[in-house]
């Protein structure tokens, strides 16, 4: 069992950036998903078991994951926000690598982004 704990979440402008953080564990295989009302759960970014990044098409050359194996975290740094990108962000792990799809074992609790024009 892992817990994981998303902290960044906030409100911005469009055009801005932020920065999310998923407290984990190295153990297992993350990535972020998001939320918005009224819209199923998309998965945006993960890291593949080869170290390569996986992206949306919806935040590919704007949003960018990261992960300190030190430091349990998983890091997702968004820029060029605009309102679509408004939505609940979900930090989620699984023993074998997922990609974007919302099969995942564990996942946080989420934070909430929220852009205005």
């Amino acid at each position: 069992q892992v817990q994981l704990v998303e902290s960044g979440g906030g409100s911005v402008q469009s055009g801005g950036s932020l920065r999310l953080s998923c407290a984990g564990s190295s153990r297992y295989y993350m990535a972020w998903f998001r939320q918005a009302p009224g819209k199923d759960r998309e998965g945006i970014a993960a890291i593949a078991p080869d170290g390569r990044p996986t992206y949306a098409d919806s935040v590919k050359g704007r949003f960018s994951i990261s992960q300190e194996n030190a430091k349990n975290t998983l890091s997702l740094q968004m820029n060029s926000l605009t309102p679509d990108d408004t939505a609940m962000y979900y930090c989620a792990a699984h023993e074998y690598y997922a990609g974007l799809n919302p099969t995942y074992s564990y996942w946080g609790r989420g934070t909430q982004v929220t852009v205005s024009s």
